[in-house]
């Protein structure tokens, strides 16, 4: 039965005896939605702020931890959480709290957590052979120790691989990876000898993606990134699209200290279950002996792609300083983004100075010490290029001597510097005295590997002494900052010698000294 509804002279709709039900129908989903949304966006929340007092830790204290950072080349963020609230923070200019960040190794932390939640899921297990998982891409005559090779044991970093085979393995190969893989000789029997192993964490990220059917990223976003409010992050693929596992991902440092955040509640995240407590005790226990050295933190013992700590504490780390430490007798968590070649010293600040600060009872506020902290914090800053201010500069373009980078010519143009690498032009803009924000293609893979890649952000400062010119330029989304410097020789300006040096890198750090003239 269905009758025509009117209101004064027009007909509105129709009206049917079920009309009612679907009405209140809609109104729950539609609350339910809000509830979902809601909850949803005080899951997404940052985490929470408290004065380290209040966590028994003292200000002043905290403040000897930050100046000690200071004195280590080059610390950019780091992030202090106390049971669950975090009591301290920092980020030296020009890094910033919005800005994503270049893990590297750190990504291996949140491969195994998604391995984790796909155990979970019943969609693998940790004693599953890894040739089952790809049987069109085994070798015809596979060893038995490749045979033997199981989940638990990439995870573990004891796959039976030796450097000297391991080594062949390329992320930069057109190949398939997964073939190159499963390809290597595996010497020793699987479970038996730890040897730090990207490219097993890579297969891992295979494994995932071939048996959910989705990127890593789609994997972890609403099981791991939306929860803990991580946006959507970007993670580096393999040219067959698979993400690189252990390496290539970029989060924020709060995003970081969320991660260990969840693995010291056990896998729980404001009430709702994330992650299993018994993947949270075995990824962070030791699972392969990697060492003896009382006082190496990378000799105390491999999880599931977290390392053991001294003083009962696990981490995820990554070349050049990118830090997830989590002390679970002191219910802390710190949060470390640099750009530093000395990562033990990094750690030991934290073992000398951080943990006897840890008091299991709050403390007195104390209002002037508190306020010096956040005073010393907002000062923070990278060291500027020394020097005067810059004087006028010459014109033209310097071409450049033929070279391995690819670097044609130069021009100097006001507060910036034009380079033509491969035909294509990108410019550094800087300022003096101060770090000037911007955008170039001219890159870290640009000089490494004579690359074109896309414009990243960028701060870069400049100064002048003594008839050189130097341009440091950070990339701030990554550990990385070179220092150019232009010097001419005596009063000629028509002769130019560009030199370059990187803070960090995996290989050469300086750059080939180029000559160049004005045309």
């Amino acid at each position: 039965m269905r009758k025509t509804l009117h209101v004064g002279s027009g007909i509105v709709g129709t009206w049917h005896p079920l009309m009612p039900y679907i009405c209140l129908m809609h109104c729950l989903l539609h609350a339910v939605r809000t509830i979902l949304i809601l909850q949803s966006v005080a899951m997404a929340a940052p985490l929470p702020r408290r004065t380290p007092e209040s966590q028994g830790i003292r200000s002043q204290e905290l403040r000897a931890v930050f100046a000690a950072l200071h004195e280590i080349d080059a610390i950019h963020s780091c992030l202090i959480v106390r049971h669950g609230y975090v009591v301290a923070e920092a980020w030296w200019a020009p890094f910033e709290p919005h800005a994503p960040h270049k893990l590297y190794s750190l990504s291996k932390s949140f491969t195994s957590t998604a391995v984790g939640m796909a155990v979970a899921e019943g969609k693998l297990s940790l004693d599953d052979p890894v040739m089952a998982f790809f049987p069109d891409k085994v070798p015809e005559s596979p060893s038995n120790h490749l045979k033997n090779m199981r989940v638990r044991d990439l995870l573990a970093m004891s796959t039976g691989h030796v450097s000297e085979d391991l080594s062949a393995f390329s992320f930069r190969a057109e190949s398939n990876l997964v073939d190159d893989f499963l390809a290597l000789p595996v010497k020793h029997k699987p479970g038996t000898h730890f040897l730090y192993n990207t490219p097993a964490t890579y297969l891992c990220a295979a494994i995932v993606e071939k048996v959910t059917s989705e990127s890593l990223v789609d994997y972890l976003g609403p099981r791991l990134f939306d929860p803990l409010g991580m946006g959507t992050p970007s993670w580096e693929t393999c040219p067959q699209g698979i993400a690189l596992g252990g390496y290539g991902l970029s989060v924020r440092t709060e995003d970081i200290a969320k991660l260990g955040q969840l693995y010291l509640q056990g896998g729980e995240w404001q009430g709702k279950r994330l992650l299993s407590r018994a993947w949270t005790r075995a990824a962070t226990a030791r699972q392969t002996s990697n060492g003896s050295h009382p006082e190496s933190d990378w000799d105390q013992g491999y999880g599931y792609q977290f390392w053991r700590c001294r003083h009962g504490a696990y981490r995820g780390d990554g070349a050049f300083g990118q830090f997830c430490i989590v002390l679970p007798e002191q219910e802390t968590v710190v949060a470390i983004t640099s750009g530093t070649g000395r990562m033990q010293g990094v750690m030991n600040v934290l073992w000398e100075k951080l943990l006897p600060a840890l008091r299991p009872a709050p403390l007195p506020e104390n209002v002037r010490e508190h306020e010096a902290l956040s005073n010393d914090l907002q000062r923070l800053a990278l060291p500027l290029p020394k020097g005067e201010d810059l004087p006028a500069m010459p014109k033209g373009d310097y071409h450049v001597d033929e070279n391995p980078y690819g670097l044609e010519a130069v021009q100097f143009v006001e507060n910036a510097l034009q380079f033509t690498v491969h035909g294509d032009t990108h410019i550094v803009a800087y300022t003096h005295g101060a770090w000037h924000a911007s955008q170039t293609g001219f890159g870290p893979t640009l000089i490494d590997r004579g690359l074109a890649r896309a414009r990243e952000p960028i701060a870069a400062s400049a100064a002048w002494s003594e008839g050189t010119l130097t341009v440091k330029i950070w990339y701030v989304e990554t550990p990385y900052a070179l220092t150019l410097t232009c010097q001419w020789n005596g009063d000629d300006e028509r002769q130019l010698t560009l030199s370059g040096e990187w803070n960090v890198a995996f290989g050469d750090r300086v750059l080939k000294p180029l000559a160049a003239r004005l045309k």
